[in-house]
């Protein structure tokens, strides 16, 4: 069990500066009691203090890496059971199976293609899992050498043979993979693997009883780099034990489930898998091993991905600023709106479809949507006619005309007092642009 606030707060300097983003020190403390501040944050700590505190000031899940260099995977790191309290920290690892008695340089291959740029967001598959399916160190070895050659994504190497895991990293041990896995009956030679190749290291149970045995057997063994699968592969009883591992790290600090968790897909039906992966990424899990890899079933998985790990508490936003849609010239249309990620994509998207070469002016409303923006005054004819100066607009176009969304046509008179342009009011829905555009510029 962790250490109590009052525990905490005898520590620390009891100056309530704030700095730390708390009212005071014991809130602070209670803060770190909780799993929700860390202790980085206070600037007067005392190496002392820090020594005494550091298990009180870990993360109830433990950050977990796997990769070398810049690209690296982080897993863990989590302080929430429910999102709407607090973000969740990393975002669910992907990765697709690869056997090694397959084609390896086609399905790699494929592996690769499977990139997606969606609303200003990029996406990809994280991880190759490759699996030796054949039983054999020598084709699993063989089978890394061509996967590394076609790839620099991160890999999970899946066998609980201690030879082929072997074999496999005199080729990938650069890369750090996560080794999957240790079992009560090899767990001490793959600890001693991951922890002479600095490798995160799976451990597998057959239940949670067994899985926390197998745990601090391997931690008393000095290794704590672990990712936990409790054995289960029945959808329901996957979600339950994710579950209890994250109840039980983050409500009762028991440190033995505190690792990031695995999940394998068990479905054979395509769609079937991605919503059971769907499943697994709204429960918990840090890294989900699929089967298939289409690019239409993934695009959903992931986008599930980028919105379950958005901040609740912070509007996803795009950069404020001027956007250049085409060739543009100085007889470019000029359309005006909000830096919320949704409001401006729908936009853009509907401004590309005119083929008109145009400017789209996006004001810094804090990332939020054009009526509620209005309402708390931040979208303002005096921002909007900032926004046309600062970005020395007048020098862009000579025809000095700037489209609104049709929703603050209000604004209209003002704005044009403010700015000393003219004022087209646009229409109050992106999807009328196309219409709009074809009437006022074609």
């Amino acid at each position: 069990m962790g250490l109590t606030g009052l525990d905490i707060f005898k520590h620390l300097p009891k100056t309530n500066c704030k700095v730390c983003g708390f009212p005071t020190c014991l809130a602070f403390a209670m803060a770190l009691a909780n799993g929700k501040a860390s202790l980085d944050a206070c600037p007067d700590v005392s190496d002392q203090a820090k020594e005494a505190l550091s298990s009180a000031a870990a993360p109830p899940i433990r950050l977990v890496k796997v990769g070398a260099g810049e690209n690296v995977i982080q897993m863990g790191d989590e302080t929430e059971i429910f999102r709407h309290d607090k973000r969740f920290n990393h975002p669910t690892a992907v990765a697709i199976a690869v056997n090694d008695n397959e084609d390896v340089d086609a399905k790699v291959d494929s592996i690769n293609g499977l990139v997606f740029d969606r609303v200003g967001q990029h996406y990809e598959v994280d991880m190759i899992a490759l699996v030796n399916a054949s039983g054999d160190a020598a084709t699993f070895k063989a089978a890394a050498e061509k996967a590394a050659a076609k790839t620099n994504k991160n890999f999970v190497l899946i066998t609980q043979d201690v030879g082929a895991m072997e074999a496999a990293l005199q080729v990938l041990a650069a890369r750090k993979p996560l080794l999957y896995a240790a079992d009560k009956d090899n767990y001490e030679k793959m600890t001693e693997l991951a922890k002479a190749n600095g490798c995160p290291l799976a451990v597998k149970g057959e239940n949670l009883d067994s899985l926390a045995e197998l745990v601090e057997k391997i931690v008393a063994l000095g290794y704590k780099e672990l990712v936990l699968d409790s054995g289960a592969r029945e959808t329901s009883k996957v979600i339950a034990d994710m579950t209890q591992f994250r109840r039980l790290a983050v409500k009762k600090k028991f440190r033995t489930f505190g690792y990031p968790a695995i999940a394998f897909t068990s479905k054979d039906d395509p769609q079937e898998e991605m919503l059971q992966a769907a499943t697994y990424v709204a429960k918990y899990a840090s890294l989900i091993v699929l089967k298939n890899a289409k690019k239409e079933l993934l695009l959903p998985l992931v986008s599930l991905r980028a919105n379950i790990y958005t901040d609740p508490q912070k509007p996803v936003a795009v950069e404020p600023g001027l956007h250049v849609l085409g060739d543009v010239n100085e007889n470019s249309p000029v359309y005006c709106t909000t830096n919320f990620s949704l409001t401006y994509f729908l936009v853009e998207g509907e401004v590309a479809a005119t083929r008109i070469p145009s400017y789209i002016i996006s004001v810094d409303t804090g990332g939020i949507s054009v009526l509620t923006a209005y309402a708390d005054n931040k979208f303002t004819a005096e921002k909007i006619a900032k926004s046309i100066k600062d970005l020395e607009m007048e020098g862009k176009v000579n025809h000095k005309k700037i489209v609104i969304p049709g929703a603050v046509a209000v604004l209209k008179g003002k704005l044009e007092d403010e700015s000393g342009w003219e004022v087209i009011v646009g229409p109050r829905e992106s999807s009328g642009i196309q219409k709009f555009a074809k009437a006022q510029f074609a």
